[in-house]
């Protein structure tokens, strides 16, 4: 086959190729860049924020989170230790029900345990990782902001 031939072949399929390494990536093609997503489980995560009809408030430093892969989750919600099954579909996440500590803590801590409770258990999460932070989006909008934990 002479080169003309070769160049006709191969660019159109070399172009289709790149479409769809875009288009069945777990990136996002928008911007022209493709962000791989980051892993969720297996990572130690710190609470940074809780983002919840629009008003965020600051996570206790205690505040944390580490989902394994075998479908269980374990943290601080600020206050008190908790624990929960976990169901991961990509990158749809869905708590059940919480079992936790029962610790008094300052008010302001236990409201934020309150929420972050609720923001966890309301319903099905939408993860996005991009550069160590993780946002759990729930479907009102509601999100909770996290970062990866340096390893220790």
């Amino acid at each position: 086959m002479n080169r003309y031939k070769q160049r006709m072949i191969l660019a159109p399929a070399a172009a289709v190729l790149a479409v769809l390494t875009v288009a069945c990536g777990n990136g996002r093609a928008d911007s022209g860049a493709v962000t791989v997503q980051q892993p969720v489980t297996g990572v130690d995560w710190r609470v940074d924020s809780l983002t919840v009809g629009g008003t965020t408030r600051h996570a206790p430093a205690a505040a944390r989170l580490r989902i394994d892969a075998d479908g269980k989750a374990a943290g601080n919600l600020g206050c008190n230790q908790f624990s929960a099954r976990v169901t991961v579909h990509g990158d749809h996440l869905t708590f059940g029900d919480l079992r936790t500590t029962r610790m008094a803590c300052a008010p302001d801590r236990m409201d934020f345990e309150r929420a972050l409770a609720r923001a966890l258990t309301t319903g099905t999460l939408v993860a996005e990782t991009q550069h160590a932070k993780l946002t759990l989006t729930d479907g009102d909008g509601d999100r909770i902001h996290l970062s990866r934990n340096a390893p220790g």
